[in-house]
């Protein structure tokens, strides 16, 4: 942990703070584990056999909008609260959010948060690995689930439809900020989900997320970050819009953003796994 860390229960949370407070009764731990399909790993499962004290499985593919045939959109928000409410989580809760990579796929669970409007939701820093090799205490026990009323008010100013952004590209209005590695960004590397086109959404820039991170799966110090939104070229003093393959790890950008003091920002849901499907829609190279 270095010294410039803050904890900050709606953004970011170090494993000693949720150690702290891992007992309060308004607390809730949510798994928001999620791995691409060729990784062969079953995140439910592993949850099943080990997870947090208390913790409840977000599942990301399941608490969708299923009427997309794009991979885990945003759900509908009447879809968000039943699952919410199923999983007793809800008004008043303090929400912490890990995954079994450190950091990974549990910001795209806090943006689905904050797109519903619930502002007292983190990231663990850190994750699921940072947690037991600390030597914290886990468990395979599921846990006691009572309904709890949540409301919700989506915030429709965080995400960005396939319009809006060939809108903003096309005008040069906002910082587009693609999460992909630089290969994949370039059009270097082919994509990984069949029938994409390869290469970036013009005027891009490319700062691969885990740019943003330590080598432990904790995200950077705000100077670090700072410093790699500027080596990116993206200026800040403009609305940034994230992007990547899937809407996944663009929402670590946005909870960058989030710790960087920027909060005009809207994270692309379609991304590339949209725009690299329709061939109207300019691609950039190099």
């Amino acid at each position: 942990m270095t010294a410039a860390f803050q904890d900050d229960p709606r953004t970011l949370v170090s494993t000693d703070w949720l150690a702290a407070h891992l007992k309060d009764p308004d607390l809730r731990v949510l798994d928001g584990s999620w791995y691409m399909p060729a990784q062969g790993r079953d995140a439910k499962a592993e949850y099943s056999a080990c997870h947090i004290p208390g913790a409840r499985f977000f599942d990301i593919d399941e608490i969708s909008d299923h009427r997309s045939n794009l991979p885990h959109m945003a759900p509908p928000p009447e879809k968000f609260i039943s699952r919410m409410r199923a999983m007793g989580v809800g008004d008043g809760h303090q929400v912490v959010v890990y995954d079994s990579a450190g950091l990974f796929s549990a910001a795209r669970v806090w943006w689905t948060f904050r797109l519903m409007g619930k502002l007292d939701v983190a990231v663990l820093d850190g994750g699921l690995p940072k947690w037991r090799a600390e030597g914290r205490e886990i468990e395979d026990m599921a846990p006691i689930v009572k309904d709890r009323h949540i409301t919700v008010s989506r915030q429709n100013q965080m995400v960005r439809d396939v319009t809006q952004v060939a809108h903003a590209a096309k005008l040069a209005e906002a910082e587009i900020v693609d999460a992909r590695s630089a290969v994949r960004f370039r059009g270097e590397a082919p994509e990984p989900r069949a029938g994409l086109r390869s290469g970036h959404i013009p005027g891009a820039r490319n700062l691969p997320f885990a740019h943003a991170l330590n080598g432990d799966g904790t995200m950077k110090p705000v100077p670090e970050l700072k410093e790699a939104f500027a080596a990116a070229g993206v200026e800040l003093t403009k609305p940034v819009i994230t992007t990547c393959g899937s809407g996944v790890t663009a929402a670590i950008l946005s909870l960058a953003l989030e710790r960087l003091g920027h909060r005009n920002h809207a994270l692309y849901d379609g991304s590339w796994a949209e725009w690299g499907m329709y061939d109207d829609l300019e691609v950039q190279k190099g």
